[in-house]
């Protein structure tokens, strides 16, 4: 799977203002919501989906890195997101430090391989310190497209 697959690149925040845990997933929601990809009607539904998910064991992987995720019936298909922190958010990561790159997805909950797929590809390019350094550095949504189509096209990953 790769992240043309599912990452919905007019929701791409390339500058998130949210300082806290909740508000960065409310963001990233939103900025789903702006783009089409989820109706107005489920909005905190989802938000609450995620911030349940959360409790059971933060998404916050390390390295700067979360992957805020959830199974939701009101989507038909695998849907995400990326959103790039500057300054970084408390995110009760796995090592303590603040999250600066995050990769939020939404799937339905009857296609649980989707899901899988999804966070295996995440997980496999954010292990590409290069490909975490470009992107912590994009000042656009447009730089942060590219390297995803890099990272699709395995320019970074041996």
């Amino acid at each position: 799977m790769k992240f043309s697959d599912f990452v919905s690149t007019k929701s791409i925040c390339p500058d998130l203002e949210s300082v806290d845990k909740e508000s960065v997933i409310s963001e990233l929601v939103d900025s789903l919501l702006a783009a089409g990809e989820i109706k107005e009607s489920d909005r905190d539904d989802i938000v609450k989906a995620i911030m349940k998910r959360e409790e059971l064991g933060s998404t916050g992987i390390g390295r700067g890195i979360a992957v805020p995720h959830t199974k939701h019936p009101s989507v038909d298909k695998l849907v995400g997101t990326v959103g790039v922190s500057i300054d970084g958010v408390d995110f009760d990561s796995l090592d303590g430090e603040k999250v600066q790159l995050f990769f939020l997805l939404v799937s339905p909950p009857d296609r649980p391989g989707d899901h899988l797929r999804a966070l295996e590809n995440i997980s496999r390019q954010l292990r590409d310190e290069t490909f975490c350094r470009f992107l912590k550095q994009s000042k656009n949504a447009e730089d942060i497209v590219q390297l995803l189509e890099e990272a699709d096209n395995n320019q970074f990953v041996s």
